[in-house]
């Protein structure tokens, strides 16, 4: 089956999504790998354990989406129906499907090592309808449904037993079955210049684009992404779409940060792991947010040797080496200060480049000539030392990973002058 262009909309359940108790993190993951494989997600919905919403949201988008994949509400509690209400809709009985039986018994007897409830046997049990995904990470099997052309996929809402599904069934499944155009984007990130400065910027730019590339803003913690789109990946379609995105980096060169969908972090990664040199940080105020970025990443040890987090005066002095008469004179926040700081860790940790914070993050703590959102953020060198003052308006977490973000880009420019 070859078309040209199939949406999708993903279901996620579960009323814990809806007073926010748990983050919906499956959707954007899905979303990303759908769109990887050329599928367009036209809507994503997020709905609680409630009969009726459900089998309305199946209703309403299979009339709108050829995909429906739904997240959530397969476990073995009372307040897991989406198993037995798609049996209901799709007009089936529940059965017990024997390779599900002897994951779940397998799963409890050497791993568990528990006894097995009726509950848990239970999830064994699928429509006789449907064609069963199993679930190598855990007890609850996936499902395939089909109904007048539409494609329904339900999935366990836990992520790591959804990604298992998508990435060794689903996704393969529906690659061989649709043959789609992928669709191809093209992303630059840029800093330093607001989203509609940047739109008056690139205007002309964007009003003799082709038809078949689109332009994306994505503004988000003080960068802009500009995004191209198109569809289908024939030499004459990526040779166009390469020399749009050329003229698109041509326009912003001053402000780009990097030509390619990339977190700041993993730029300055990139930066440093070809320079071969080494990371340390030193922070204040935001509390070791920037070492959590960096160590979030595959393969940082490669390159950040640690850091340290100071947050009150005594600690900047023992551990980085700030000298009491700077805090006397100047005060915590102050480029004296994030400088000394940055040259503390860097001695300490004998590393070719520091990033230090300091600031007042809210929404307490300003004073008429240091007010929240009030920031300094220092860097050094084997061979030199520098500081930028930062004012950002926003609430304590925002504050921070601002100063996180702004931070980092800052370090990327100190490192490559």
């Amino acid at each position: 089956m070859s078309v040209n262009k199939l949406d999708a909309t993903i279901i996620t359940i579960g009323n814990e999504l809806l007073i926010g108790q748990t983050i919906d993190t499956n959707s954007a993951w899905m979303a990303q790998e759908l769109n990887n494989i050329g599928v367009w997600v036209h809507r994503r919905i997020a709905i609680g354990d409630i009969w009726k919403d459900i089998w309305q949201s199946l209703e309403e988008e299979s009339k709108l989406s050829d995909i429906i994949l739904i997240t959530g509400g397969l476990g073995p509690t009372a307040d897991d129906i989406t198993k037995p209400l798609l049996c209901q809709y799709f007009g089936g009985k529940l059965v017990v499907d024997p390779d599900a039986l002897a994951n779940v018994k397998h799963i409890f007897e050497v791993f568990l090592k528990k006894p097995l409830l009726e509950r848990n046997l239970k999830q064994a049990e699928v429509p006789d309808i449907c064609t069963v995904i199993q679930n190598k990470r855990g007890t609850a099997p996936g499902m395939w449904f089909e109904k007048n052309g539409k494609i329904f996929i339900s999935m366990p809402g836990v992520p790591h037993e959804m990604k298992g599904m998508m990435i060794n069934n689903i996704l393969p499944e529906l690659q061989k079955r649709l043959q789609l155009p992928p669709i191809l984007h093209r992303t630059l990130v840029t800093a330093g210049i607001g989203e509609s400065f940047l739109a008056e910027r690139i205007k002309d730019f964007e009003s003799t684009l082709p038809a078949n590339i689109s332009l994306a803003y994505l503004p988000n913690y003080g960068m802009v992404k500009l995004r191209l789109t198109t569809r289908g990946n024939t030499p004459k379609m990526v040779a166009e779409m390469e020399a749009e995105f050329d003229m698109l980096k041509q326009q912003v060169s001053d402000v780009m940060v990097v030509d390619e969908d990339k977190s700041i972090q993993q730029v300055v990664a990139d930066i440093l792991l070809k320079k071969q040199q080494t990371l340390a940080t030193a922070e204040s105020c935001t509390g070791g947010f920037i070492a959590q970025m960096i160590t979030a990443m595959n393969g940082s040890s490669k390159f950040y040797l640690g850091g340290v987090v100071a947050y009150s005066n005594d600690l900047k002095q023992k551990l980085l080496g700030v000298s009491s008469e700077t805090l006397a004179k100047y005060g915590a926040v102050s480029r004296e200060t994030v400088t000394e700081m940055a040259e503390g860790i860097r001695r300490l940790s004998d590393s070719d480049f520091a990033i230090a914070t300091s600031g007042i993050m809210g929404p307490d703590g300003g004073t008429p000539e240091k007010p929240v959102g009030t920031v300094w953020v220092g860097m050094a060198s084997r061979l030199e030392a520098e500081a930028h003052p930062y004012q950002f308006r926003f609430d304590r977490q925002r504050n921070i990973e601002l100063t996180a973000t702004y931070g980092l880009n800052t370090l990327r420019k100190f490192i490559l002058d």
